[in-house]
């Protein structure tokens, strides 16, 4: 959950549903499972091995299954993860841990969940088009949070995969959140008018964000100020 961790787009939050504009993407790099099982191992300790050959698993199984069921899946497993505060866990206010950091430490806060399910897509093959990493307003804890957001079609209602409320929901349905503004790899979209988001250039401009893609991997790997296990 985040507090008052805004960049300086903030300013732009009001009540929209999101719209889709296409966008190119590269394919996912293809990562090597023994090597990232070992290093999560020998950085956070063997449960963290655990939690990343139960990730892969994810990967290798479900890649044939449909959109649907690979967002089920991903939401599921993370969903299991333990919610905690930054400042706990990183001595850090506001820190977007990579997906590798996440699953190291089995847990972390909004951004995290949001972050890790994103690129967990991306490797079972769903198209980069199709998510957007979205700030929102939750009016139910009075925050800001973060969500990521699925289109299956440009102009679709999203569905939302969250870890307040767990059940993956069209955005309609999900009227305790107030979207900001949202990203993917290339894009960023600022969120001004009732149901329109307008293209706001590239998702470069979020400097977390452009820093959490120099961590990616495990060569960079944090120790957390909190021993999770």
């Amino acid at each position: 959950m985040i507090n008052s961790k805004l960049t300086a787009i903030s300013g732009y939050l009001v009540v929209a549903i999101l719209l889709f504009t296409p966008t190119v993407s590269a394919a996912p790099t293809r990562l090597n499972a023994n090597d990232i099982i070992q290093a999560l191992g020998q950085h956070y300790g063997p449960q963290a091995a655990l939690r990343a050959k139960a990730w892969f698993n994810i990967i290798n199984e479900n890649s044939e299954l449909t959109d649907k069921q690979k967002l089920e899946s991903t939401n599921n497993f993370f969903n299991l993860f333990r919610f905690i505060d930054d400042s706990q866990l990183w001595g850090d206010s506001n820190y977007w841990a990579s997906p590798m950091e996440f699953i190291g430490v089995g847990g972390g806060d909004c951004e995290d969940f949001s972050i890790a399910k994103y690129f967990t897509l991306l490797q079972l093959g769903i198209s980069e088009e199709k998510l957007r990493i979205t700030m929102v307003k939750a009016t139910s804890v009075d925050q800001y949070h973060m969500v990521l957001a699925y289109y299956e079609k440009p102009n679709a209602i999203p569905l939302v995969l969250d870890n307040l409320d767990k059940q993956i929901k069209p955005a309609t349905d999900r009227p305790d959140l107030l979207p900001a503004y949202s990203f993917n790899g290339t894009q960023l979209w600022l969120n001004k008018e009732k149901g329109k988001g307008e293209l706001a250039g590239s998702s470069s401009r979020l400097e977390k964000w452009t820093d959490l893609k120099h961590r990616l991997g495990v060569k960079r790997l944090r120790q957390p100020k909190l021993n999770m296990e």
